[in-house]
C-alpha cells in the first residue's frame, strides 16, 4: 500500500456519549480488524480509563495503551494524555507476556507524567470525597496547567517511547471516559480532569475538517462509576436496576468497582448527540432489557415504558432522527455481538 506519509486522508472517532463504560472497545476492536488504519490514537486521560477487547476468543483489557496494538497498528498516546511510569510498565508487560509487538506503542513528548505524589495526593483529597480512580490523574492535570509539570520528553525511561509527532494516512482515535465526565459538559466537581468530547482528539495533530466519522457508543440503559448525585444510592434500592446490573455484568474494568444503575435518559443522550456532532451510533446490551422484559426510559425528564423492545427502539430512534440531523444510522446490539453485523 502506498501512503503519503505527510498527509492525513481522513479521522475516524469513537468516544462515548454517557458516563463511561459504553462499550468502546468492542468497538475499536471493530474497526481496527478491518485493516484500514494506520494509526489509533487515544487523545485525553490517563490509566483512569479502561477498554476490554475481545479477540480470538480471549478478553484482553488495557487502561491507558490504546486498542491498535491488539491489532498490529501503531498505537499513540497523545499529548493531551497523561502516563504514570509504573502502570505503563505493567502493560506493557502484559501485553509482551500475550505476545503482542509493544514496539507499536508511542508516547507523544508532551504527555505529562503522574508522579507517586500525584496518586498520594489523589487518595487523601479526591478519592473519597469525589469518587475519582485514585491514579493521581486531576494533581497531575492540576501541574500540567499550572505550568509546573514533567513531560513525558524529559524521563529516560520514555525515550525509547517517544512519538515523532507524525500521523498520516487513516487515523482512528479512541475517547476515554464519556460525554457526562467532561471536565466542562459534566456535573463538576463530580468529572474526569479532561476533555473526552471528540473535538479534544485534534491535540493529536489533525484539522477538525478532516473528521469523517464520529461513532457514539451508549447502552441501552445507563450506567455510572463512582460517586455523582445524578445517580443517588437510592437507585441501588430498585430491584429491577439491579437485575439489569447483575445480568450487564456491570463493574467497572479499571477500579472493580460496582457500577450505579439508571434507564436510558434520553434527554441526555440526545443532548451528548448533538454538541458532539456523532454521526454514527451503537447503542448495546439491548439484550439485556430483553431478557428481563424490562423496557423503560427516561425522556421529557419522566420514565417511560413500552410493551417490547422493538417497541422502544422505535420510539428511540425516531425521536433521535428527528432532533439530531447529523446522526446517519443509528444501530442496536446485543451484549455479545455488540457491531459485528453492522456496516460502518
Amino acid at each position: 500500500m502506498n501512503i503519503n506519509q505527510t498527509r492525513i486522508n481522513y479521522v475516524d472517532i469513537c468516544f462515548g456519549l454517557c458516563w463511561g463504560d459504553e462499550g468502546k472497545g468492542k468497538i475499536v476492536s471493530f474497526l481496527s480488524k478491518k485493516g484500514q488504519y494506520n494509526f489509533v490514537c487515544r487523545w485525553a486521560g490517563g490509566n483512569n480509563a479502561g477498554h476490554t477487547i475481545y479477540l480470538n476468543g480471549k478478553k484482553y483489557k488495557t487502561h491507558l495503551i490504546p486498542s491498535g496494538v491488539f491489532f498490529g497498528i501503531p498505537s499513540i498516546i497523545g499529548p493531551d494524555c497523561v502516563i504514570n511510569q509504573k502502570g505503563f510498565q505493567e502493560e506493557i508487560n502484559y501485553l509482551n507476556e500475550n505476545g503482542f509487538d509493544t514496539q507499536l506503542i508511542k508516547v507523544s513528548p508532551k504527555a505529562h507524567v503522574i508522579t507517586d505524589s500525584h496518586i498520594e495526593e489523589d487518595n487523601k483529597k479526591y478519592f473519597k470525597t469525589q469518587g475519582t480512580t485514585g491514579k493521581g490523574i486531576a494533581p497531575c492535570y492540576r501541574d500540567k496547567y499550572g505550568r509546573n509539570g514533567t513531560r513525558a520528553e524529559s524521563i529516560d525511561y520514555f525515550k525509547k517511547y517517544l512519538w515523532d509527532e507524525k500521523i498520516y494516512g487513516n487515523v482512528l482515535c479512541e475517547g476515554a471516559q464519556g460525554f457526562w465526565l467532561d471536565i466542562n459538559y459534566g456535573n463538576y466537581p463530580y468529572v474526569t480532569s479532561s476533555t473526552t468530547l471528540p473535538y479534544g482528539a485534534c491535540s493529536l495533530g489533525f484539522s477538525p475538517k478532516i473528521i469523517r466519522h464520529i461513532y457514539g457508543a451508549a447502552k441501552i440503559y445507563d450506567t455510572r462509576s463512582g460517586k455523582d448525585p445524578l445517580f443517588p444510592e437510592s437507585l441501588m434500592e430498585s430491584i429491577s436496576l439491579t437485575n439489569v446490573g447483575l445480568k450487564g455484568e456491570e463493574y467497572g474494568t479499571t477500579t472493580g468497582r460496582k457500577r450505579t444503575i439508571n434507564w436510558l435518559n434520553l434527554d441526555k443522550l440526545i443532548n451528548a448527540i448533538k454538541l458532539s456532532g456523532t454521526t454514527d451510533i451503537i447503542i448495546s446490551k439491548v439484550d439485556i432489557l430483553e431478557e428481563l422484559k424490562e423496557f423503560h426510559l427516561i425522556y421529557n425528564q419522566k420514565q417511560n415504558t413500552y410493551q417490547s423492545m422493538s417497541e422502544m427502539q422505535i420510539f428511540i430512534q425516531t425521536t433521535i432522527n428527528s432532533l439530531c440531523p447529523l446522526v446517519n444510522k443509528i444501530y442496536f446490539s446485543s451484549n455479545k455481538e455488540i457491531v459485528e453485523n453492522f456496516e460502518f
